[in-house]
């Protein structure tokens, strides 16, 4: 049988090159720089002509994203980031096209944000044990909508000189050994794969070159996600090295998955990868976005 993965059209690696397409990004409804409509139309003089707002645990932002992508001639694909529990590691499903009118995807995204809040609360006594006070307040000035996240708490750090930049604060806070760290059980895999699913989309395992695991867990990851229903991940991604890049296209080729790409973009001063910059898809791909009729 082939897979569905395979193929050799050099159409499709061209249309790339000239569709920005970018599958990952956040606005303010977490923790984005940009309000959905400053994003898209930031994107938009990026040069981007189809692209997903994927904000964390939240489908808030989608219809002043799509108000916007509509004056501005952008494709909006409906999307969202779903924090995942996954064998003690928290792992991160994008939902693509999904109906944010779900009801179980409703209901289960308000009980992670409110899970959210619970871990923000214990943050900020693991901060005060090291001589970080007033971080769960500081977090809430930099959180503009429902959710309060990790970046929330770094953007507070760095304001406060804790650490130059965000990207150090991941290295000395709120990681597992670190300072601030608390454990948190979010969704089940198949609970979250199950919503997106159920409610039209198509479940993207997100960023798998971000997770400290090493190689024989990297294929457990794979097959249990390919097992509960997921059907993509992402390739190119804003935080993926080029040799990534093939990496995960070959184990995209392996568990017969559709490839995605996307800068996973949060704003100027905290991000991977500027929208409308990424790289074309490795040529063996085939992308994800096929399913929505785009070729």
């Amino acid at each position: 049988m082939k897979r569905a993965f395979c193929y050799d059209w050099h159409s499709s690696h061209k249309f790339q090159l000239m569709q920005k397409i970018d599958l990952h990004s956040h606005s303010t409804i977490s923790d984005g720089s940009y309000t959905p409509s400053e994003l898209v139309s930031y994107a938009a003089g990026q040069g981007v002509t189809v692209m997903a707002l994927t904000d964390h645990d939240d489908t808030g932002g989608l219809e002043e994203a799509r108000q916007a992508a509509e004056v501005h001639g952008i494709r909006l694909i409906n999307g969202v980031e779903i924090s995942v529990s996954w064998k003690g590691r928290t792992i991160h499903i994008v939902g693509l096209n999904v109906d944010p009118a779900y009801p179980p995807m409703a209901a289960g995204l308000e009980a992670i944000r409110a899970g959210r809040l619970i871990r923000a609360e214990a943050m900020s006594v693991e901060l005060e044990k090291v001589g970080i006070p007033g971080s769960l307040d500081g977090a809430r000035q930099y959180a503009k909508e429902r959710i309060i996240s990790r970046t929330h708490f770094a953007r507070f750090l760095v304001a406060n000189g804790h650490a130059k930049d965000v990207k150090a604060v991941f290295k000395h806070f709120l990681v597992k050994g670190k300072p601030g760290y608390v454990s948190h059980n979010w969704a089940g895999m198949n609970e979250a794969i199950g919503w997106i699913r159920e409610s039209g989309g198509i479940a993207v395992l997100a960023h798998p070159g971000r997770y400290d695991i090493g190689k024989t867990t990297l294929h457990a990851l794979f097959a249990d996600f390919k097992a509960a229903g997921g059907e993509a991940v992402e390739v190119v991604s804003g935080s993926h090295t080029p040799d990534q890049y093939k990496q995960f296209a070959e184990f995209a080729r392996q568990y017969d998955l559709l490839a995605s790409s996307g800068s996973d973009y949060h704003g100027p001063t905290h991000n991977y990868f500027d929208m409308g910059r990424l790289p074309p898809l490795p040529e063996v791909c085939k992308p994800v976005w096929e399913r929505f009729g785009i070729e």
